[in-house]
C-alpha cells in the first residue's frame, strides 16, 4: 500500500522522531546506572522504528550474558525515559525475570498512579518470575486503586499469603481491575478467603491460580460465595421464566376469544408499525454512524466469575483434607457450572479429584446444556476413566451444528 503524502507523512515522521529520541534516552540512562539495556526493549523500538508504528508494549527482559563491568538489566532505566519522555501512548508493561529493588517498585507506582500532571495510563502489568517481598506489594496495593489497570499479573513472584493480603487491602469497590494472575505464588489455603472477599468486592472476572496450594480448604472458601450467588441466579430465572410462561398462556386464552374483525385492523397497524420502525432503525443506523461510539458499561463488582483457573493446587483427599472437604469442593463446582451463565471457563487439572467426582462434573455439565447456559470449556485430570474424560471433552467442544448449517447455504 503506498504512502499517503501531505499531513499523513509529517505524522510519521515526527512519530519516527519520538521512539528515536526514546531509544536513545533509554541508553542513556543505562549508560548513567551502569546497566545493562534489554534486547527486548531495543528490539521493540526499532521494529516500530522500521513499521512506522509507536510502541504500546514495554517488554523488559534480561541479557543472557554480561558484557565488561555492567550490571543486570534495571526497571528503573526504562521509568525514567518513559518520565522524561513524557510517552503517554504505552499500554503494557510486561517485566519477566528481571530483579527489582523497592525503589524500582517505588518508581513503578508513582508511574501508575493517575497523579500529577502527565498520566500514563498503562491497563496491564505483568511481573513475573521474580520475588516480591512485602514491602513491595504493599506499595503495589496502594497504587492499584488509583491506577487504570484491568490486568495484573504476579505469576511466579513467591509473595504468599501475606503478600496477597496487602496488595490486595485497597481494592474494595475497585471496577476498573478484571483479571488477576497469581500463579505459582505460594498461596495456601488462607488466601481463598481473601481472594473471595476480593471477587465479592470488585469487578475481577477472570482469576489464574495454577499452581499454589490452596487445598480443598481454600478452594472452597474461594468458591462459596461465588456458587451461592450462581445459584441465587439461577432460580431467579427459573421463577421468572414460570411467571412469563403463566403470562403468556393467559394473553393467548385473551386472543383467541378476540373477534376476526379485530384481527384485521390488527394486521395493518402491525404492518405500518414495521414500515416506521424499518424507517427509524435506518435513520438510527445512519445517526450512529455520524455519531460517536458509546463507552463501553464497566462490570458490576460482584461475586461472579469469567474464567477460573484452579490446576495443581492439591484439591484432593489426601493428607489431612479429608474425602469430606473434597466433597465440598465438588458440590460448590457442580453447583456453578449448573448456574452460572457468567462463567465460560474453568481449569482444575492437575488436581487428584477420582472417578465419582468427575461423573458428577460430567453430570453437571449436562445440566448447564439442558438449562441452555453458554458453553463451559473446563479442563479436568486425565487420571479418571477414558469413557468419562472422553464425555467430559464432548460436552466442552464445540458442536458441528454451525459447519452444517454453512454447508447447507452454499
Amino acid at each position: 500500500m503506498p504512502k499517503l503524502k501531505g499531513k499523513p507523512k509529517s505524522k510519521s515522521n515526527s512519530d519516527l522522531y519520538i521512539l528515536e529520541k526514546f531509544l536513545q534516552t533509554y541508553e542513556k540512562h543505562c549508560m548513567l546506572s551502569q546497566t545493562c539495556i534489554s534486547p527486548t526493549i531495543k528490539q521493540g523500538l526499532q521494529k516500530c522504528i522500521s513499521n512506522e508504528t509507536l510502541i504500546t508494549k514495554f517488554l523488559l527482559t534480561n541479557v543472557e550474558t554480561l558484557s565488561g563491568n555492567l550490571h543486570p538489566v534495571s526497571l528503573t532505566p526504562l521509568l525514567r525515559t518513559i518520565r522524561d519522555e513524557r510517552y503517554q501512548l504505552g499500554k503494557e508493561l510486561c517485566v519477566q525475570g528481571i530483579k527489582t529493588s523497592p525503589q524500582d517498585i517505588a518508581n513503578l507506582a508513582i508511574l501508575l498512579e493517575l497523579d500529577g500532571r502527565t498520566i500514563y495510563p498503562f491497563s496491564k502489568l505483568e511481573i513475573t518470575h521474580q520475588v516480591l517481598d512485602l514491602w513491595s506489594t504493599d506499595r503495589l496495593g496502594v497504587a492499584l486503586p488509583y491506577s487504570n489497570l484491568n490486568s495484573l499479573v504476579l505469576d511466579y513472584s513467591k509473595c504468599g499469603d501475606d503478600g496477597i493480603n496487602r496488595l490486595t487491602s485497597g481494592l474494595e469497590g475497585n471496577r476498573k481491575l478484571l483479571t488477576l494472575s497469581f500463579c505459582y505464588c505460594d498461596l495456601g489455603p488462607e488466601s481463598g478467603t481473601t481472594l473471595a472477599r476480593l471477587v465479592t468486592q470488585t469487578a475481577i472476572c477472570n482469576l489464574f491460580l495454577n499452581g499454589n496450594h490452596l487445598q480443598c480448604l481454600g478452594a472452597i472458601e474461594l468458591l462459596k460465595p461465588i456458587a451461592e450467588y450462581a445459584e441465587k441466579l439461577g432460580q431467579e430465572k427459573k421463577a421468572n421464566a414460570l411467571a412469563y410462561s403463566n403470562d403468556t398462556a393467559h394473553e393467548n386464552l385473551d386472543v383467541n376469544k378476540a373477534t376476526t374483525i379485530h384481527s384485521k385492523a390488527v394486521s395493518l397497524i402491525t404492518n405500518s408499525k414495521r414500515n416506521s420502525s424499518t424507517e427509524m432503525e435506518s435513520n438510527g443506523k445512519k445517526k450512529k454512524r455520524k455519531g460517536f461510539k458509546k463507552r463501553s458499561k464497566k462490570p458490576d463488582p460482584g461475586p461472579w466469575l469469567a474464567k477460573l483457573h484452579l490446576s495443581d493446587n492439591a484439591i484432593d483427599g489426601k493428607f489431612n483434607q479429608g474425602e469430606k472437604n473434597l466433597w465440598k469442593f465438588i458440590l460448590l463446582l457442580t453447583c456453578l457450572i449448573k448456574n452460572s451463565h457468567h462463567l465460560v471457563e474453568a481449569d482444575i487439572n492437575g488436581n487428584a479429584i477420582g472417578e465419582q467426582c468427575a461423573v458428577k462434573i460430567l453430570e453437571a455439565l449436562q445440566d448447564r446444556k439442558k438449562e441452555g447456559l453458554p458453553r463451559l470449556k473446563i479442563k479436568i485430570t486425565p487420571q479418571i476413566s477414558s469413557v468419562t474424560f472422553e464425555k467430559i471433552f464432548r460436552s466442552c467442544s464445540k458442536t458441528s451444528r454451525i459447519k452444517k448449517r454453512k454447508k447447507k447455504t452454499k
